[in-house]
């Protein structure tokens, strides 16, 4: 019954991402590069906190008392930050109900749309280091984050690793590029993120499915495209799609091999746009999260008269009469169905008050 219900919610309720977590371990304060268009929780266990938010300068820092529609404080303290901008680049700072510091992040969201991609097994390339003149000298880095896991199990996936800007001066400690430069008003082709893709294979180990969300799509617009996103799929996570059971795969996209599907590389895939109807299943962690049927609306009294068009008037007018018995049917049985149910109910509720009258007697006795 629980599996039912949950199917049925499925239909109904939009397919949304998840946002990741993002946390200090073991301190109160640290700096971070992330992405933009991503969203993202910031931890802070302060119930009733207040936030306040803090832009970059060139020397200084400006108090930014604008309110975020993009922002919302939760239940726990935490602050969730949806589809963040470059501009959100600043310093977060959690405050609990006495307005004492809980936590300080310094974040840099790096712009998601000048991402670089590039795939080992095609034998391309990251970005090198490149030097930058502004008062000193600086150069400009990569610095990369570990490894996510492989996508698949059992067969060949991949994995990725997301790198951010970095700027270091000197012997100065290196910081995220935009949180280095404030508003300084620089242009280099260096100055972006960078997600870097490799083939992987692991032996598999066993992973439930606790829920599964079931949707279907249409061919709609123009190009004659669809959109179908991964719950819980996040550029930060490993996620992986597959059509009809064959694999999609960045190496093919990348190479110019996919030409009915198409990973949105800002989310890290999460996003898919298919032209083609088949049946896709995404994995978020090697587990499953999604199938996506395509969705064909068809008239059946309209296909049974379009395929015997060349037949005589009475066999058509016969098929659309048995078409029409089968519609018949079809709502006798729902029909059938829900009086039975209706009965159900009354009957339980029935037995339910006579027992209750039962047990009043007892206490009375």
């Amino acid at each position: 019954m629980l599996t039912t219900l949950w199917l049925l919610l499925c239909f109904a309720l939009p397919v949304q991402e998840s946002p990741f977590p993002i946390s200090c371990p073991n301190r109160k304060q640290c700096q971070l590069a992330l992405l933009s268009d991503n969203d993202i929780i910031l931890h802070c266990n302060a119930p009733g906190a207040q936030w306040q938010f803090f832009t970059p300068l060139k020397t200084t820092w400006a108090s930014n008392l604008t309110t975020n529609l993009n922002m919302v404080t939760m239940l726990n303290g935490s602050l969730l930050i949806k589809n963040p901008l470059p501009s959100h680049t600043g310093i977060y700072n959690c405050n609990d109900k006495d307005g004492k510091k809980v936590m300080r992040y310094e974040i840099d969201f790096q712009d998601v749309i000048t991402l670089h991609i590039t795939h080992k097994d095609l034998d391309q390339k990251p970005l090198q280091n490149e030097s930058l003149s502004l008062s000193s000298k600086q150069f400009v880095f990569t610095q990369w984050e570990p490894w996510q896991d492989c996508n698949q199990c059992g067969k060949p996936g991949e994995r990725k690793r997301l790198g951010y800007c970095y700027i270091q001066e000197s012997l100065e400690n290196a910081m995220p590029c935009w949180l280095y430069l404030g508003d300084e008003k620089v242009w280099s082709n260096r100055l972006r993120p960078e997600m870097q893709v490799e083939t992987c294979h692991i032996p598999c180990t066993h992973i439930y499915a606790k829920y599964v969300i079931f949707d279907n799509f249409q061919l709609r617009n123009n190009m004659g495209s669809a959109w179908l996103t991964c719950p819980l799929g996040s550029i930060y996570r490993p996620v992986f799609w597959e059509a009809n059971n064959l694999s999609l795969t960045w190496k093919d996209q990348l190479s110019g091999k996919s030409i009915s599907t198409i990973m949105d590389s800002s989310n890290g895939g999460s996003w898919l746009q298919v032209f083609q109807s088949a049946i896709y299943r995404c994995f978020v962690q090697r587990e499953l999260m999604a199938q996506f049927n395509s969705k064909v609306n068809v008239d059946p009294l309209k296909f049974l008269s379009s395929e015997n068009s060349k037949q005589q008037p009475e066999a058509e007018e016969t098929q659309k009469e048995n078409g029409n018995s089968v519609l018949k049917g079809l709502n006798v049985m729902m029909l059938v169905g829900m009086v039975l149910t209706v009965l159900g109910c009354l009957l339980k509720q029935f037995h339910f008050s006579r027992r209750r009258e039962r047990n009043k007697m007892f206490l009375v006795k």
